[in-house]
């Protein structure tokens, strides 16, 4: 390369960046108040380009929402193990984790919840919230089948209303402790 071009940094792909924008818009501000021109105009990405890789909008949606079911599932694959010695210690630990999330800066609550609120059962988004809610209960029941207790189903349903419960609760009244209310009553049940 000549000495005289100057080196530009590489872009992310117009995917990449198409999914970041809309996960940030998405989650900021809602997917009926975001259009497709401003995630295009944000993402810095042509119509045409968004429109290749989603063919529409609710596409969009649903490669926001499979991303941020990825990103909670690895990072708590990757924190579970160093929170708690104990499977126990470990499903309470997920209460932790979900406290950090609400104090950080930006937290809107539950990326699904709202999801469902704006669209509901019937459109193609409640599959992947489905997949996700049914990821959190798995997690649930097979730490509580390692902790022993003698009906994980029934009671990995009980945490289920904790997380969501304290979620929602977060989002709404922000300056109380939910998830260490949520915790509190998850120790009693396992």
């Amino acid at each position: 390369m000549p000495a005289s071009s100057p080196i530009r940094p590489r872009r992310r792909p117009a995917y990449e960046r198409a999914v970041a924008t809309a996960d940030r818009l998405f989650y900021e501000q809602g997917i009926h108040a975001v259009g497709v021109d401003q995630v295009a105009n944000e993402a810095d990405i042509s119509k045409a380009s968004l429109y290749t890789h989603f063919r529409t909008k609710d596409e969009l949606v649903i490669g926001y929402l499979r991303g941020r079911s990825t990103a909670w599932q690895e990072h708590v694959a990757a924190e579970l193990p160093n929170r708690g010695a104990t499977a126990r210690d470990r499903v309470l630990a997920v209460f932790d984790l979900l406290g950090e999330w609400f104090v950080a800066p930006g937290y809107r609550g539950c990326p699904f919840i709202n999801v469902e609120a704006e669209y509901g059962a019937g459109h193609p988004t409640h599959e992947v919230t489905l997949a996700h809610r049914d990821w959190v209960r798995g997690l649930f029941e097979s730490l509580l089948t390692e902790a022993g207790v003698d009906d994980p189903a029934g009671t990995a349903l009980q945490l289920c209303l904790l997380y969501d419960g304290s979620m929602a609760s977060a989002q709404a009244d922000p300056a109380r402790p939910w998830a260490s209310a949520a915790r509190s009553a998850a120790a009693r049940l396992v």
